[in-house]
């Protein structure tokens, strides 16, 4: 039985398989977990600090801008020296930008602890490192069950962490919440500790692949019409999702709503999110993955109409939560699968990076000019209904991927 269908125990001893999926699971769940708390903090904020919404959304558009810079070299560094090293790391920077924020008395400084320093925090700790760890312990008919079980982990943290957060930034404040959430980052050391500590040269991956070097992996991937648009389309992905957890808990508040529908809109984004992402990965190893895709952004577009057109009662705010967490995602298994499933794993971490940066650069864009178009008309439906055009044209993009391994790979499996 050749190495492309049989995984090699990149770091024998305690480090069981099983062992790693947990603590991958474990990084996904705080680290996301984490993340996803920081729009409820938009309003507490600006009405102490003084602060537009444009200057809160414009540190954390920052942020995810410099998590898609960061990614691909974390993702390099992750290929190369393994993912455990890179996350502690960016565990330590992560959780100094988060503290950062409570020190923070103007928009140039809430930029830099927000922006910049959580931005690379996040990058050199995310999730998807975890996920690059976890699917060359498992073998490839494996891969896209491991991807949505990863992703369904961070979606966990979600709902676990927005309304633990919520009632703490209601009882304690918001700044001692962000202390705390500061804490929790430093969790993911021991958790990356239980990673493969050595060297991913050839731990799962193909045996076309082994000599590969990173720069022609690279060649290779944007010679690749199907990467190209697969790059492109998971723009629409950061621009949704980055929106929403950004400006959502404070659109529900303009709406007159109780600001804990916006928290527990959140939580059952994640919670929903379980059931997504882990769909999506046994929907990738039955289905073809682009089509799938098409249909998640396509689903989107029909999901955010609705929202505009309905009552905004909070049943529909719950509601619109619950159907978007399905859809929220569940991207992210499908988009890795492919990368995964075209050019290997050798290389994962990178090639997804690169990627992810397009994603971020989606994300910058929903975060920022929400807050622009907020600061300017006093509504946020010119976002929703930019949203709604970008769902339509994912759906089409992604349509003519070619999903099918090189044939490099055929040859190895033949």
């Amino acid at each position: 039985m050749n190495s492309s269908t049989t995984p090699n125990p990149v770091d024998p001893g305690w480090r069981t398989p099983l062992l790693v999926l947990i603590a991958g699971c474990l990084i996904a769940m705080f680290g996301f977990g984490i993340r996803a708390t920081l729009g409820l903090f938009l309003e507490p904020m600006t009405v102490e600090r003084g602060w537009s919404r444009e200057s809160f959304g414009m540190a954390l558009a920052l942020q995810n801008l410099f998590w898609g810079i960061g990614l691909p070299i974390a993702g390099a560094l992750a290929d190369k020296y393994g993912s455990a090293r890179v996350i502690m790391v960016g565990s330590i920077v992560y959780a100094l930008g988060l503290y950062g924020m409570t020190l923070s008395e103007t928009p140039a400084a809430f930029n830099l602890f927000a922006g910049l320093l959580s931005g690379l925090g996040i990058a050199f700790s995310a999730f998807t490192l975890a996920l690059a760890a976890m699917v060359r312990v498992v073998g490839i008919q494996k891969r896209s069950l491991v991807l949505g079980l990863g992703t369904a982990a961070g979606s966990l943290g979600q709902v676990v962490f927005s309304p633990i957060s919520q009632g703490f930034i209601q009882t304690v404040g918001w700044s001692s919440t962000l202390t705390g959430l500061a804490l929790a980052a430093l969790f993911l050391i021991p958790f990356a500790f239980v990673l493969p500590m050595v060297k991913s040269d050839n731990a799962g991956t193909d045996n076309t692949s082994a000599e590969q070097t990173l720069r022609e992996a690279v060649r290779e991937a944007f010679a690749h019409k199907g990467f190209v648009l697969l790059t492109t389309g998971f723009f629409v992905c950061g621009f949704h999702v980055a929106f929403i957890t950004v400006h959502f808990p404070a659109y529900v508040r303009d709406l007159g709503l109780d600001p804990k529908i916006g928290a527990y809109s959140l939580a059952l984004i994640g919670l929903f999110n379980i059931v997504g992402s882990f769909g999506s990965g046994i929907v990738g190893q039955r289905f073809s993955m682009k089509l799938s895709l098409s249909t998640i952004y396509f689903a989107r577009a029909i999901v955010i109409t609705a929202l505009l057109l309905a009552p905004k009662t909070p049943a529909v705010i719950l509601t619109f939560a619950s159907v978007m967490g399905i859809l929220w995602l569940s991207t992210v298994p499908l988009t890795t699968g492919i990368i995964a499933q075209v050019f290997g794993v050798k290389y994962m971490a990178t090639l997804f990076g690169i990627v992810f940066l397009s994603h971020q650069i989606g994300s910058f864009i929903g975060v920022w000019l929400g807050g622009v178009l907020y600061d300017r008309t006093g509504s946020y439906n010119g976002m929703w209904w930019a949203g709604v055009f970008f769902g339509v044209l994912a759906a089409l993009v992604h349509m003519p991927i070619n999903e099918k391994p090189l044939p490099r790979l055929r040859v190895s499996s033949a």
